[in-house]
């Protein structure tokens, strides 16, 4: 791997908006893709990030802080890099900027005080100006977190196991394709079916797959992870750290923290951090008609069109949904809301609501508070002042939207 000179900062760019409602709590470079968070990629392959230039509220969590005398290099936080990538980087000339041929910004090198001025007015009008004329990975849309999966999935398997030897695979599972399983040390696979022909099969550290467990892969499960007994895994599939999942998943992305523990169909869909789905809960991920799937936007206000037949849940962070509850094709919900009872609710679920098909009201912010602080204790975590900070942020927002 390359090690580059120069410290990033990730910058949002003004796409935020465009990643609702996973942006709501983590700047677009802390975003997952794959195996790993474009942070992480960066990370991985030599770069030293020191910051996000995001949402203000988000920057007591994610800021940067600038203590260097060497130049920094500010990079749209959407791209996902190749070494590639990094190395044009670290050989940009000072105070340059970087577009791509359609004059949209990629990047700005420059010293300290150069780039405060560039992160504070966003000027270039004294910089030079360079073109950047290869093809970049880039995510537009929240599609794309599980678009990409196929994809990114083999990228960062390559990135994290290269040179690196597996633990030995446990003789009572059944495997094909051994040369693209690796399993970190302390995790325990057991009784299991892993075909990793198709893509392959990372477990990580001191993560458990019980027994009667049926990969396909790509797949990744992630540190202290857990499939439950009987799991049906179609890739390409990404569960973050600390998740409980089990049921039958196909082409979706889980961030950390979160449970879907039973039965139940979760398809081509996004779930973010510290969320609950009830067993038997299931998502629709096609039309019955077949149609393409229209998604909820947030800077329009309105759904719009996504291109794709195939596309089932994105539920933001700490929502929770009960027992059997059912999921219309094309489903967004907001942060930290809480879904029950019969029938489907609405394609667009704001960030605390609380209710389902027959109506939602507001789900009190100090209501909110004490079920994320039990659920974060379970696994070690504390509700603190800063992420009650980001969560008030969302719940203020939503309020003078007045969805509910």
């Amino acid at each position: 791997m390359t090690e580059l000179k120069n410290q990033i900062i990730l910058s949002d760019n003004n796409r935020h908006v465009d990643f609702l409602p996973f942006s709501y709590t983590r700047p677009i470079g802390d975003l997952r893709v794959g195996i790993l968070t474009i942070k992480e990629k960066y990370e991985i392959l030599g770069a030293e990030v020191i910051g996000f230039d995001t949402e203000s509220y988000l920057s007591h969590k994610f800021g940067y802080n600038i203590d260097t005398i060497l130049p920094i290099i500010v990079v749209d936080g959407a791209i996902i890099p190749t070494l590639d990538f990094l190395n044009y980087l670290s050989e940009l000339p000072d105070n340059t900027v970087l577009k791509n041929s359609d004059g949209d910004f990629i990047a700005f090198k420059g010293f300290p005080d150069s780039v405060y001025e560039f992160l504070k007015e966003k000027d270039t009008s004294h910089s030079i100006v360079q073109t950047y004329k290869n093809e970049l990975k880039l995510i537009q849309h929240i599609w794309d977190l599980f678009s990409f999966l196929e994809k990114e999935i083999k990228s960062d398997f390559k990135l994290i196991t290269s040179g690196r030897e597996s633990a030995p695979i446990d003789s009572s599972n059944i495997v094909k394709g051994a040369e693209n399983i690796f399993i970190e040390p302390g995790a325990i696979v057991f009784a299991s079916v892993l075909n990793a022909t198709s893509g392959p099969i990372y477990i990580g550290k001191d993560a458990e797959v019980m027994e009667g467990c049926l990969i396909r892969g790509g797949f990744a499960l992630g540190n202290h992870a857990q499939l439950k007994m009987g799991t049906k895994i179609y890739g390409p599939t990404s569960i973050g750290p600390e998740c409980r999942i089990g049921g039958e998943v196909n082409n979706s992305l889980f961030y950390g923290y979160s449970n879907k523990g039973h039965d139940g169909f979760i398809g081509n869909s996004v779930i973010g951090e510290w969320c609950n789905i009830g067993a038997d809960s299931n998502n629709s991920n096609l039309k019955n008609n077949y149609e393409e799937v229209k998604l909820w936007n947030y800077s329009k206000k309105s759904f719009i069109k996504t291109g794709l037949q195939f596309c089932g849940l994105f539920m933001g962070d700490h929502t929770k949904c009960g027992i059997n509850t059912m999921f219309n094709t094309g489903t967004v919900t907001g942060v930290s809301a809480n879904i029950f009872g019969a029938g489907f609710p609405r394609n667009y679920i704001p960030s605390f609501a609380w209710g389902g098909a027959s109506g939602f009201t507001t789900y009190h912010i100090d209501k909110a508070f004490e079920t994320a602080q039990k659920v974060m204790h379970r696994r070690g975590k504390e509700l603190n002042e800063v992420e009650k900070d980001i969560l008030s942020h969302i719940y203020k927002v939503t309020l003078m939207e007045g969805n509910f």
